[in-house]
């Protein structure tokens, strides 16, 4: 497991990532900042500067409120605010650990996203 924090604002959101291909590829981009922009009233997205590792990931993924992802076709980060349906493309990177409320506000978000100590 890889802990991660993700600051927006002045709040301190933790997150762990999952111990796969993907996970680890996304750490190893660590520190980013990103703006979060809103994408269909349930998720945040931003582009990477890069494509991440996809070895052995599943076809499609059914997200849930908190988790980071990956939409591999665009090679964007998705953080679902609000549970999705089964989605084919979308990779799960990792979760939060608790509430997301400094990311679920309407218009983007700034974050920065960085290994926690």
């Amino acid at each position: 497991m890889i802990r991660i924090e993700v600051i927006a604002g002045d709040q301190v959101l933790t997150a762990t990532l999952d111990d796969t291909p993907a996970g680890r590829d996304f750490a190893s981009l660590l520190p980013l900042e990103l703006k979060l922009s809103d994408y269909n009233g349930v998720e945040k997205t931003a582009d990477l500067p890069r494509k991440l590792d996809t070895t052995d990931a599943p076809a499609s993924y059914k997200p849930k409120k908190g988790d980071i992802t990956q939409y591999v076709p665009w090679s964007n980060i998705a953080i679902f605010t609000k549970p999705f349906s089964d989605s084919r493309g979308l990779l799960r990177l990792g979760e939060f650990d608790g509430p997301i409320n400094a990311l679920t506000q309407a218009g983007e978000v700034t974050v920065q996203i960085r290994l926690a100590d």
